[in-house]
């Protein structure tokens, strides 16, 4: 069963409050939000296996440690998810990186799929969706599905902000997916929105209307 990890680290909530002030210009929103994706990135692999290896320091053969060489995916949801992607490759820069493109359907309201591109052995990789908001939990629950029917196996969702009704959404469909949060807001607005939220990422990070 899958786990909601809600990262309550000192930096990733002070920088967050300024994410939300809808006082914060693209150029800074664009920037904080690296930065967090890059601290929510810190935790999100803090149980990465390890192996032993021996190596000279200047002074003796001295035994320490790597990573055990496990292959990592980043799957942004475009487009929102390209702003945390970044500054998730300052940490862990040997990441492959996919996409998943989806827009909603205006008759349905139904997240549809129109881009794919992932790299070529997905089914090996622990898999990291990306995406800064989990609202009606749709477009993560379709990014999910288009990873599992092309054979992925290990998927986290990784958001900035996430209303409940999105995360149970989420866990109903995949309930095998850890998420992975830096808040868990209140609830939807009548028009879908996170409540207090940040508004539209995608608008903010690009300067788009």
């Amino acid at each position: 069963m899958g786990k909601v990890y809600v990262f309550d680290h000192p930096l990733i909530q002070h920088k967050l409050t300024f994410i939300r002030d809808k006082s914060t210009g693209t150029k800074e929103f664009r920037e904080l939000v690296d930065e967090v994706a890059t601290l929510m990135a810190f935790e999100i692999t803090r149980d990465l296996p390890l192996q032993e290896v021996t190596i000279d320091t200047p002074v003796e053969t001295a035994t320490s440690k790597v990573l055990a060489g496990k292959k990592l995916g980043l799957i942004p949801i475009l487009r929102a998810g390209l702003g945390m992607t970044d500054g998730i490759l300052q940490l862990i820069p040997a990441a492959k990186v996919g996409h998943v493109g989806l827009y909603r359907d205006p008759e349905t309201l139904q997240p549809v799929e129109y881009y794919v591109k992932l790299p070529s052995d997905i089914e090996e990789r622990e898999l990291i969706v990306i995406d800064p908001m989990l609202a009606t939990g749709g477009s993560a629950i379709e990014a999910i599905h288009s990873l599992k029917k092309r054979g992925a196996k290990q998927i986290r969702l990784m958001c900035l902000i996430a209303a409940p009704e999105g995360v149970e959404a989420v866990k109903e469909a995949h309930p095998d997916i850890d998420i992975y949060l830096a808040a868990l807001d209140e609830k939807l607005n009548e028009k879908g929105y996170i409540i207090p939220g940040l508004g539209d990422a995608g608008d903010r990070l690009y300067g788009t209307k």
